[in-house]
């Protein structure tokens, strides 16, 4: 079968790999130059299963008037006349509820938890190496009051059997040895174990290689401009250059996902998030940092890639707006630096952003859609890294008609009818 994947960040080039194993013909378009130069260029690094939780939460509207007060907020509301983000945000709130945050929590960590093992065995597999690391993520709190709250957390992780640790601040330095230089209140933390931490954009232009040395076809420097139906089909996409006819077609335009799905009158609610990261080599790296520490104060990650620390957080709904506010560097430099003095280079900072693909429910599009040959691989959110090979393979093996290994319906788009 003929399959064009639309999209080369790390979710289009994992479908891609995963559908080339299963024997097809596979074509993957991008408008970049290159595998993974948007949202899976910087990320925070993480790979954290048992992190995977819905936004939409109970009790959240009211953290999130907190967070945009705040002198570092991790969250940013820009309003502006935009029908998609008022309708995004009222369908976010209709999620806040305890019912559709169990049903979301539980959608999210079945393919996290699928993904990884995919992960780990395509990389035993294949070689692959993106300065990965498997020494786990510490949750680290500042306030006691951060601490006593974790009780819920707790809960959750012990019914899906997620290994966890809960530390106090010398069980805290032990695991990241480098905050013992901090003179940060640290109340203590929630060690996972079992997560791990890599480069998003080593790993998707190594897979990207690894894919066309076994025939996948990449058509970077294309611009999608639409896709070509007749009747309950899709039959072509048109670039500016061209058009490439299909048996199959897989959308995996991250944020941008909406508006090519938009002229086939396909309703897809994932909206653009904005994060920030900073990446700075280490120049000592006894206060550098071991894993992934995650600053609950300002939902903030700092991850130890290679020779270089890399932080990224920060919430901002401003549509598609790529600016790079000095404030917001700010943010992630205060919370290395507290953390982790000394332990980074701080003229050498390579500050970035991105757009985070986030559905009202924080569970990516993953699945058919109304058209018989139009697939959806979308709305990862900030977890597109822990996701990526899970949302893949699942995908890879309803176009190859297979029966996924994990249930998959209701992760489908039609869940939003």
């Amino acid at each position: 079968m003929r399959v064009v994947v639309l999209g080369a960040g790390v979710i289009g080039v994992t479908t891609a790999w995963y559908l080339r194993e299963r024997g097809h013909e596979v074509t993957v378009v991008e408008r970049q130059a290159g595998a993974a130069l948007e949202t899976s260029f910087a990320n925070a690094g993480e790979i954290s299963p048992g992190y995977a939780s819905p936004w939409a939460a109970p009790g959240v509207p009211l953290k999130a008037l907190k967070w945009m007060l705040a002198p570092h907020p991790p969250l940013i509301l820009r309003p502006h006349r935009d029908p998609a983000m008022a309708s995004w945000l009222l369908s976010t709130l209709r999620n806040c509820t305890p019912a559709r945050y169990a049903v979301n929590k539980e959608r999210m960590v079945r393919l996290a938890a699928f993904s990884r093992d995919k992960l780990v065995a395509l990389r035993e597999a294949t070689g692959v190496r993106y300065d990965e690391r498997a020494q786990g993520t510490l949750q680290l709190f500042r306030t006691q009051a951060q601490l006593d709250g974790v009780g819920k957390d707790l809960e959750i992780l012990t019914a899906h059997g997620v290994p966890f640790e809960l530390l106090d601040r010398a069980g805290c330095e032990q695991a990241e040895p480098g905050l013992a230089a901090s003179q940060a209140p640290i109340a203590g933390g929630l060690r996972l174990p079992g997560d791990e931490t890599g480069d998003c954009h080593m790993f998707t232009t190594a897979l990207a290689d690894l894919a066309k040395a076994r025939g996948v076809a990449f058509r970077f420097g294309e611009t999608v401009t639409s896709l070509r139906s007749d009747g309950g089909r899709v039959t072509a996409v048109e670039t500016r250059n061209d058009v490439i006819e299909a048996d199959a077609f897989v959308l995996a335009l991250g944020s941008y996902s909406p508006r090519l799905a938009r002229a086939l009158h396909l309703d897809v609610p994932v909206y653009p998030v904005k994060g920030y990261s900073i990446t700075s080599p280490i120049v000592r790296e006894d206060r550098a940092p071991v894993s992934t520490v995650l600053d609950e104060s300002f939902k903030v990650a700092i991850t130890r890639l290679g020779g270089r620390i890399r932080v990224g957080g920060m919430a901002e709904l401003s549509g598609f707006n790529d600016a790079l506010p000095a404030k917001r560097r700010a943010t992630l430099e205060l919370c290395l630096h507290s953390l982790f003095p000394e332990a980074a280079d701080r003229q050498d900072v390579k500050f970035w952003t991105g757009l985070r693909p986030m559905t009202p429910d924080s569970t990516p599009i993953v699945g058919p859609s109304r058209f018989d040959n139009l697939y959806l691989n979308t709305g990862h959110g900030t977890l597109g890294w822990t996701m990526a090979c899970g949302s893949g393979h699942l995908l890879a093996d309803l176009i190859s008609g297979r029966a996924p290994a994990i249930r998959s319906d209701d992760l489908a788009l039609a869940r939003y009818r």
